[in-house]
C-alpha cells in the first residue's frame, strides 16, 4: 500500500518538474521510510505535535492562496469507510484536521485521490489568477 502511494507521489513530482519548472515543492517522504527506533524518536522530537504534514507541499503563492498542500491517497477507500462515509481512522482524521488548520492559515489544502485528481488540483491551482 505505501509503495503504491510512493509511486503516485513520485509521478506527481515528475509532473511538477516537467510542467512547472520554476515552482518550488517538497515531497514528504517520512511515511515511506522505515526508520530505526532512534531515528523515529529524533524525527518525532522535531515535529509539531498533532500536525500531520501533507505529502506534497507546493510553495507557490497565487492571488488567493499562500501555497498548495496535498495529502495524497490512492483511492477513496484510503480516506473514507465504505458504509458510513466517515473518515477511515484516527490517522486520516488527524490529516483532515491538519488540512483544516492549513486552510485557516491561507493555504489551499486538500486530499488528492489518485494521479488524475492530483494533477487536476495542481493545474487548477496554478491557473488561479
Amino acid at each position: 500500500m505505501k509503495h503504491r502511494e510512493y509511486e503516485l507521489q513520485k509521478s506527481l513530482c515528475q509532473y511538477l518538474e516537467a510542467q512547472y519548472k520554476d515552482v518550488l515543492f517538497v515531497s514528504d517522504t517520512i511515511g515511506n521510510i522505515k526508520l530505526t527506533k532512534g531515528q523515529a524518536g529524533r524525527n518525532k522530537a522535531i515535529q509539531k505535535q498533532g500536525f500531520k504534514t501533507p505529502d506534497l507541499l507546493i510553495l507557490e503563492p497565487n492571488s488567493r492562496y499562500s501555497g498548495l498542500f496535498i495529502e495524497i491517497k490512492n483511492t477513496f477507500d484510503d480516506v473514507f469507510t465504505k458504509r458510513e462515509k466517515k473518515l477511515k481512522n484516527e490517522h486520516v482524521k488527524a490529516q483532515h484536521e491538519s488540512i483544516l488548520r492549513l486552510r485557516e492559515k491561507g493555504y489551499f489544502a486538500c486530499f488528492g485521490i489518485g494521479l488524475d485528481d492530483c494533477i487536476e488540483i495542481i493545474d487548477n491551482y496554478m491557473n488561479i489568477e
